[in-house]
């Protein structure tokens, strides 16, 4: 099976899952042509999300396949068309989750492009020609100028692929919700993808972060690894109690269900929740937290293309990038079997050029 679209005349190679069993497998595929608006993008590295297990496994029952994963993507442009003036050949770019929106509504005119009812995204979803989209897990990809971004020279390719989407996902609600204030308290929940790059922009912005955790072992590599402050074990009664109002905000990264109750109890008066992980179940909340501290609960998803931009932009000047582990695309459905049971730290990245040595 492979795109039939008129105008889908280069043949990728890439690995996708044909099946709901989940397995990658390599896979020759068609993407278009470079259009005036497009630039094409020789693939260097690509983040393996959450998302994408979920995907290549059908668990949200939406998934098209052959599904090509991958939406954080680093490379180098090789064409650029007449329109994508922002471009040059040999620069260093990023792909996230993006791929299409309709261009015309206040959330696309506004640059929060991620809230239009019409977005598709870079993999699994239907671009403006009618084709479907394949994501990262390929060697070349041809992509729209207005969901592509500069990664700034002081970063390396690699340990910056995540940043498209575990990066954004939690810079987005730090901003939005006035996360950046040197001297507030941020607690971050759970310590996997999300949680360590919030960390992180935790402390450029001059947060005192803490670590909020079902695992006691995770208090060593948050303190000593990543800088945070603090570490609050969960399931420790006496330990949460201690806690009690002591937050400004937190940042709730978990994807499994769980009750927000007892982490809301650690948020001052008028605090605020930003949910990011994406249970598939209904979280519990109760409402005695809420009412008793005023606080609120708010979810959040990944961002615009100008604050992506202004994102990278803050990495490369910080020095932020994810702690990676790099795997060979012939490793790919170890890396995600792994993922399933959260042993890695904190996120593989594809070499997606490690494939030719083969």
């Amino acid at each position: 099976m492979t795109e039939t679209t008129p105008n889908h005349t280069q043949t990728v190679e890439g690995w996708a899952a044909m099946e709901s069993n989940g397995k990658i497998a390599p896979f020759v595929f068609k993407r278009r042509e470079n259009g005036e608006d497009d630039v094409t993008i020789k693939i260097l590295y690509c983040g393996i999300c959450h998302t994408d297990l979920h995907h290549v496994k059908d668990d949200w029952g939406i998934t098209k396949y052959p599904v090509v994963p991958g939406h954080e993507i680093t490379g180098v442009i090789t064409k650029v068309g007449s329109n994508a003036t922002n471009f040059k050949v040999g620069d260093r770019v990023g792909v996230g989750c993006l791929a299409a929106t309709c261009l015309e509504c206040e959330f696309c005119k506004a640059s929060e492009e991620n809230h239009c009812e019409k977005v598709q995204f870079t993999y699994n979803g239907i671009f403006w020609d009618g084709s479907i989209t394949y994501g990262g897990y390929s060697k070349m990809l041809v992509a729209d100028k207005r969901y592509v971004v500069h990664v700034p020279d002081s970063l390396p390719m690699d340990a910056a692929a995540p940043l498209l989407c575990a990066g954004i996902t939690v810079f987005s609600p730090m901003k939005y919700y006035n996360m950046s204030q040197p001297g507030k308290k941020l607690g971050v929940v759970g310590l996997g993808g999300l949680g360590h790059v919030a960390i992180k922009f935790g402390k450029a912005f001059g947060l005192h972060v803490t670590v909020i955790s079902t695992s006691p072992s995770k208090e060593k590599e948050a303190k000593e690894r990543l800088g945070a402050d603090d570490f609050i074990l969960s399931t420790d009664p006496e330990r949460m109690k201690s806690g009690a109002r002591s937050l400004d905000y937190i940042i709730d990264t978990v994807a499994a269900k769980h009750s927000l109750g007892p982490i809301l109890e650690l948020l001052t008066v008028r605090g605020t929740l930003v949910l990011v992980g994406a249970p598939d179940k209904p979280v519990d909340l109760p409402s005695f937290p809420l009412i008793f501290g005023k606080r609120n609960v708010a979810g959040s998803m990944i961002g615009g293309m100008k604050e992506t931009q202004e994102m990278m932009d803050f990495c490369g000047k910080h020095n932020i990038t994810c702690d990676i582990e790099l795997v060979k695309p012939d490793h790919i459905n170890e890396a995600l079997d792994r993922l399933a049971r959260n042993d890695v730290r904190y996120r593989f990245v594809i070499d997606i050029d490690a494939s030719s040595d083969h």
